[in-house]
């Protein structure tokens, strides 16, 4: 499967197919890879080994790799990335297999990423020991159980140094895998099938948009650094083998390059760059991916055209299921999805309204309410997504307030303000939200005149017309009834 690579090239690095970019330190002129024989020169075609070399055909002849720099700088570590991209999801179908010239990395890690690089993921350890450098037991692919067979592992099994130039293969073993559930040989395939089809997370576990080599330390040819020959320490890679197809969830036969990037000739109504959906018109079923099984054949899963359903009922692809109501004499969707309800799930459940930039069939037609709880009414909003709101409360989703009121867990109106509700007898405004009155009165807006004892003879003066009188000014007028009936008692 071909891919755009991205490595290092002599004297600064060089750029691969697609934009790709090299990640290793610079090349000073003094400073010369013992593969080159003094020769190396990014600036000159002739001389320089890019990161495309990896990638090109050696039928005959000899191999042309990509080379690092030297490991001149010891102790600093020496370390490089190489990325192939393919700007599409694929699937492994065979090992991945990488080819060092003159030495295999006696650390490196491979690593894939599933959204176009953006995040990265280890996919499997090599070290001369695991231990040391990672941490980790030393596995191998071959020994894993069924149940861990998309298990993240360290192997030294392509580390240590064999003292022989004939090894210098470094796999990812996927046929390895494969065999857990296969046998050797590879000759239970439908076993495989089942397998890939049921066991959550082991499809997946294959896939990728991305690939990446940490190369973490180079060959050492030994067990130290020979500090006196540091020109013979670096990184050389003549081959990179990846094996594998364009992930259409089994809706496509084919894929081609368009507009620079891998595309799913989708079949089964399907489409998107993965044929991950059903295509307009075609939406009456949920989308569901291809399916291995049943064996031998499988099932398509085909995406079902508008008005295909059971009892021809149309549910625009937000359920794959109707029922008869026999006492109504109708056939409606059930248990609609994607937040839509109603006969052919053509309304929006309540607490979501109709997206109006999207088609009936299409997964985001009801967008959530999303009403202020304090603010508004209930959670429900009309057909443009305005929810009801409270007393004082404002805006689309009642989470403001209006001018004459003020926030504080809710919309309360405005005590004071300088056009109607304004403090009385001299008192001042606080914040729209109390008067601040001044000695002798009393009251929201200080319009009650407040009473002092002193001033009354310690009679109630606080005492509101009409109001009861207290339990001991009453006993008070009891007792003096004959005397100081003039009182008003």
């Amino acid at each position: 499967m071909p891919g755009h690579a991205a490595g290092a090239g002599l004297g600064g690095g060089a750029r691969g197919p697609a934009g790709s970019s090299a990640h290793v330190p610079p090349l000073s002129p003094q400073e010369n890879p013992y593969l080159c024989s003094n020769e190396c020169d990014a600036s000159n075609p002739d001389l320089a080994h890019p990161p495309r070399l990896m990638l090109d055909r050696e039928d005959e002849g000899l191999a042309t790799y990509w080379q690092s720099v030297t490991w001149s700088r010891y102790p600093s570590p020496l370390e490089a990335n190489i990325t192939l991209s393919w700007n599409k999801s694929v699937e492994l179908t065979d090992d991945v297999v990488v080819t060092f010239e003159y030495g295999r990395p006696t650390v490196m890690v491979l690593e894939k990423s599933l959204d176009n690089g953006r995040t990265w993921q280890p996919w499997q350890f090599y070290a001369e020991d695991c231990a040391e450098a990672f941490g980790m037991p030393a596995r191998r692919a071959r020994d894993l159980a069924a149940s861990g067979a998309h298990r993240v592992l360290c192997t030294e099994e392509y580390s240590r140094w064999a003292g022989s130039k004939k090894e210098k293969h470094v796999r990812f073993e996927v046929r390895d895998r494969f065999a857990i559930f296969a046998g050797p040989g590879l000759r239970n395939m439908d076993n495989l099938y089942a397998r890939l089809e049921s066991a959550k997370g082991l499809k997946d576990f294959f896939t990728l948009t991305d690939l990446r080599l940490r190369l973490l330390r180079p060959a050492l040819g030994g067990t130290y650094v020979q500090r006196e020959n540091l020109y013979k320490y670096f990184y050389a890679i003549s081959n990179v083998e990846v094996i594998g197809r364009c992930k259409c969830n089994l809706h496509a036969n084919l894929c081609s390059v368009r507009e620079g990037s891998l595309q799913c000739e989708c079949e089964h109504n399907t489409t998107g760059p993965d044929c991950g959906k059903c295509r307009k018109n075609f939406r009456t079923r949920s989308w569901r991916a291809g399916s291995y099984l049943p064996l031998p054949h499988g099932s398509p899963n085909a995406c079902a055209a508008a008005g295909s359903a059971v009892g021809n009922c149309e549910c625009y692809g937000h359920s794959n299921r109707c029922s008869y109501i026999d006492f109504l004499n109708v056939v409606t969707c059930v248990s609609c999805k994607h937040n839509t309800r109603g006969q052919h799930c053509q309304h929006c459940r309540l607490g979501f309204y109709r997206n109006g930039s999207a088609e009936l069939d299409d997964e985001n037609v009801c967008i959530e309410c999303n009403c202020n709880q304090i603010g508004s009414v209930h959670d429900r909003c009309n057909e443009t997504g305005f929810c009801e709101c409270r007393e004082g409360a404002a805006g689309p989703k009642c989470d403001d307030c209006l001018p004459t009121h003020y926030w504080r867990q809710g919309c309360y109106p405005n005590v004071c303000d300088d056009d109607q509700l304004f403090c009385q007898n001299g008192g001042t405004c606080v914040q729209n939200q109390r008067c601040a009155c001044p000695r002798g009165y009393t009251g929201p807006r200080c319009e009650q005149p407040r009473c002092d004892p002193a001033d009354d003879g310690g009679l109630d003066c606080d005492r509101a017309p009409g109001a009861a009188p207290r339990p001991a000014t009453l006993l008070g007028c009891l007792l003096l009834l004959g005397l100081a009936a003039h009182l008003g008692c």
